[in-house]
Parts: structure tokens; sequence; C-alpha cells
């Protein structure tokens, strides 16, 4: 079953000293290279909500790894407004090496995995195995796919899913070239393994959708990049950001051995 991400791109959120990035003059979104905390301060309410989806999105692809959306100095003024924080968790949850644990001192306990104080936060993610995960910086240039596909077969062989390799080169190859087509932007690709399946992801700097119609007809010529990646993966979409896109597929062994059985 496909799943294509339901939000429109929207006007991302500024920069300001390289750390902090406003989202609305009463919400502001803080980040830390260094760290796994982002925190929200001042007020949320639902004009909001968009500018921190945004921003959230951005920092969750910049710094593979789950992440602590820290909300002790967040007053949500709109009970509504905290639903953003499922609805990133939910976007991002088949990108590779991602996910979203929020810190809520007020005692929230409903959707996200929720820590009522740092130090609950922390301990929880030291209590997760590193993250595996590659990623590469390409130009959109014809040699690009070749590339992603040594990043995906080096990646299967370390993580031990050999079986992953051909299909996920099948379908890297058609993110990458849709990239160099259509985005006509340089790109990241990464990929990382989760339990028995393998996530891959194609970052652009273009808000152009990935279009898909459905099946082919054998006799067409060219535009069967998303009908191959629909055809070896379990599930994929597009999840738009503050300037650009990621594409995303998700590919499972047992499918994969089903195939060939």
């Amino acid at each position: 079953m496909n799943r294509t991400d339901r939000s429109d791109a929207r006007p991302g959120p500024g920069m300001h000293n390289g750390t902090i990035m406003p989202t609305d003059v009463r919400c502001l979104v803080e980040t830390d290279e260094a760290s796994a905390v982002v925190r929200l301060t001042g007020v949320l309410d639902l004009a909001g909500v968009d500018g921190v989806r945004d921003a959230l999105l951005a920092r969750l692809w910049a710094r593979p790894g789950p992440a602590i959306a820290d909300l002790s100095r967040l007053r949500v003024s709109e009970p509504a407004a905290r639903a953003v924080l499922d609805d990133v968790r939910g976007l991002v949850d088949d990108w590779p090496a991602s996910d979203l644990l929020v810190l809520d001192t007020a005692g929230a306990r409903e959707g996200a995995p929720v820590r009522a104080t740092l130090d609950e936060a922390q301990e929880a993610l030291a209590g997760r195995p590193l993250a595996a995960v590659l990623s590469a910086d390409l130009p959109a240039t014809v040699g690009a796919a070749r590339e992603a596909r040594a990043l995906v077969t080096d990646g299967c062989g370390r993580w031990g899913v050999p079986e992953l390799a051909e299909p996920a080169c099948i379908a890297v190859t058609e993110m990458v070239n849709n990239a160099v087509a259509h985005a006509r932007t340089p790109m990241t690709v990464r990929v990382a393994p989760q339990d028995s399946s393998l996530h891959l992801a194609v970052r652009d700097h273009s808000p152009r959708p990935p279009a898909y119609a459905g099946l082919a007809p054998l006799t067409s010529t060219g535009g069967r990049g998303l009908l191959l990646i629909d055809t070896v993966a379990r599930r994929w979409g597009s999840t738009p950001l503050p300037d650009g896109k990621v594409v995303w597929c998700v590919l499972h062994a047992e499918d994969e051995a089903a195939h060939r059985s």
C-alpha cells in the first residue's frame, strides 16, 4: 500500500545565528547541532502549527537519529495545535533513522512517546542502539545514480540484508534519476536499516512532488520510475520540506523472499 504525504509545501522558517528558527511571532523552535534536543518556546496556537511542522521536519532531516522535542518552556494555547507533534512523527516514521520523542512536563501522555523530564528523555535515547545510516551528497548529474547504487549495496552488505540490494538499487536509481531529470538540484541520498527492512530517501531542493499515475501501458516510453518503486517497495511517499522535499521508500526482506520463492 502506498502512503503519500498529505501536507502542502509551505514557506519555510528563517534562520537566526544558525540555531534559532522562528516559526511564528509567538513560537520559536531552537536547535543545537551538537544535541538531540529541539526546544519549543513561547506560545503555540493553530496559527503557528505550519511553521513548527516545517522547522521540525527540517531539523529531523538535517541530523539523522531520534530527536527530543522539549516542550517544557512552551505554552499550548489551543490543545488541537499539539497534534503537530504526532503529525511530524508520522511524517518521518519511514525516513531513514528518524524519530521524535516528546519532553512535556505538563504530563500529556497521548500521541508521540512522552517523557516528563529531560533526564528521562535522554535515558530513553541512550537505551536505543546508535542509528546505522549511510548518506551521500550528490550533484544532479547522470553519474549520481551509480554512486547511489554503490551506497545502497554497501549498506545492504554491512547490515546483513544482501537480498535487498537488487530491489533497493532499482528503487534508488529511479528516485535519483527523478531528482536529476525534474528537480535538477543537488541531492542527499540516505539509507538505513530497521529490523529486517531497509529505508531509503532522496532529499532534493525542488518543491515539485513526484507524480504517480498508476500502471503505465507496456508500450509507453519513460515515466515508469515511480511504477518500479511501487513494485519493489512496500511503502513509498514524498514529504514537503521548507526548501524542497524528501522522497522515501521502505523495502522488506520478507517481501523479497516471497517474490523469489
